[in-house]
């Protein structure tokens, strides 16, 4: 399945209210296109301009033209990293008070109706943690895809032709970005399932009726 309908996919399975926050993959592919086009472009002729002609200064205009659409690129990519990381590092700290929460209330039951009560604010708050750990996947996957599409269509071009590409160290580097962090979100997870693994014990505690035959 091609990552575009996979993103599609996502999108309809996810919580409703985070459908915005995921990677404008669409979008970032649109302006890799027109970056394409541009850098082909000749002045009515259907052929392809002499790379000769674009030195490392951008001698000729279209090469200076074709580096302002990269850098649009670029500044979508980036502000598209911005979104996702807010996103993912806002969820992570109400995460924190979300455990905190549980677990007072875990710790002051009263009556045996409360437990599955709380068990099942704790099932909810866990698969509410999964989705996030989806939606650090789709969009790391999201990114790097993108990358790789950036850089076949005009990081190589311009390789192969001499011609300078200093723009590629705008590049963020997507796996030092705080939403592929997951260690605190499984660190949370693995407290929630401490929390069930607790108010199972309550709800079922241990037979000892054999123990003194």
């Amino acid at each position: 399945m091609k990552f575009g309908k996979r993103l599609c996919w996502e999108l309809e399975e996810t919580i409703p209210e985070w459908k915005s926050e995921f990677i404008s993959y669409k979008q970032l592919k649109k302006l890799l296109n027109q970056i394409d086009l541009e850098l082909w472009e000749t002045d009515g002729s259907n052929k392809r301009p002499s790379f000769s002609t674009f030195d490392c200064l951008g001698v000729g205009g279209r090469y200076v033209h074709m580096m302002r659409e990269d850098k649009g690129f670029i500044r979508l990519f980036e502000g598209e990293i911005e979104k996702v990381n807010t996103f993912f590092v806002d969820k992570e700290e109400d995460y924190i008070i979300k455990v905190k929460e549980l677990q007072e209330m875990v710790a002051n039951l009263d009556v045996d109706g409360d437990i599955l009560e709380v068990q099942m604010h704790i099932l909810d708050f866990h698969r509410e943690m999964v989705s996030l750990l989806h939606y650090s996947l789709t969009n790391f996957t999201g990114f790097m895809k993108i990358v790789k599409k950036h850089n076949k269509k005009i990081v190589e071009k311009q390789r192969q032709h001499t011609v300078a590409c200093h723009h590629i160290h705008f590049m963020p580097k997507v796996m030092q970005q705080p939403f592929f962090s997951t260690d605190l979100l499984y660190k949370l997870m693995k407290e929630c399932e401490t929390m069930l693994h607790h108010l199972f014990l309550i709800s079922n505690p241990p037979d000892h009726s054999d123990d003194d035959l």
